[in-house]
């Protein structure tokens, strides 16, 4: 699967939106969409980190219209967490020399809720 292929559309709740200040981004995705599939879409579609993926199966509700009774599809949501850190690391190479590496992410989903 391509990876506009796995990220549907973004979620947008009062919760998802509570979230976004954590780091926290709430998408719709393919049901078959593994978490691993999910954190490489939204690695290569929003250029960010991703630390972690929580996915959840949505259960259709039944719905009612008049006489008729259906239900609504059953659909995935995955909660993306991603590195809102974006400053320099440092490290120590063999010969004690310290290198500071910056990263190359964003630290911020700024498609996210039209913005």
């Amino acid at each position: 699967m391509m990876a506009e292929d796995i990220i549907i559309a973004p979620v947008v709740t009062e919760k998802s939106s509570d979230g976004i200040q954590e780091g926290k981004y709430t998408f719709k995705v393919n049901k078959k969409a593994t978490k691993v599939d999910i954190k490489r879409a939204v690695e290569k579609l929003f250029e960010v980190k991703v630390l972690s993926v929580n996915t959840v199966t949505v259960k259709g509700k039944e719905k009612r219209v008049g006489r008729n009774v259906g239900k609504t599809s059953e659909w995935k949501k995955a909660i993306v967490t991603i590195d809102t850190n974006a400053g320099e690391k440092s490290y120590l190479t063999k010969g004690g020399k310290e290198v500071k590496v910056s990263k190359k992410y964003k630290d911020s989903i700024d498609e996210f809720m039209g913005a």
